[in-house]
């Protein structure tokens, strides 16, 4: 049975036709995935952005536009009684130079092209973002 709503907030950084990813280990499974996460009581959803770039990145972002937000029923692959609704946004980083992985579950990041055939994301909404990067910056 369904009881929660796990409300996500991602961030889509472009630079030179690249977007940065993370890869995290989660549930025991190596995932790729955008930056962001779970909204936290009393927090907006840019605040989260603003929050999980400096506690796992340890840089500022701006926000330049929302890009999409999920607009299907999604059940978290990893807790069944959780329904996710998950918003991304474009960002830029503003001070890369301060970039460092701080959070321990990250195990690297990488930019990669959006330009490549293939779509590397295995979630199925990261999937989506990922097609949408594709439609406006190719």
């Amino acid at each position: 049975m369904i009881d929660k709503i796990n409300v996500r907030a991602y961030a889509c950084a472009v630079k030179d036709e690249k977007v940065l990813t993370l890869f995290e280990e989660y549930a025991g499974e190596a995932l790729m995935k955008f930056p962001g996460g779970g909204l936290e009581y009393g927090e907006g959803l840019v605040e989260c952005l603003h929050r999980e770039f400096d506690e796992e990145l340890n840089v500022k972002i701006e926000i330049k536009e929302h890009l999409y937000t999920q607009e299907d029923f999604l059940v978290s692959r990893f807790r069944d009684n959780e329904q996710l609704l998950t918003i991304y946004y474009l960002v830029n980083i503003i001070n890369e130079e301060d970039f460092l992985i701080l959070d321990p579950c990250i195990e690297k990041t990488e930019w990669v092209e959006i330009n490549r055939p293939d779509n590397p994301f295995p979630l199925p909404v990261d999937k989506i973002v990922f097609d949408k990067l594709k439609e406006k910056f190719l």
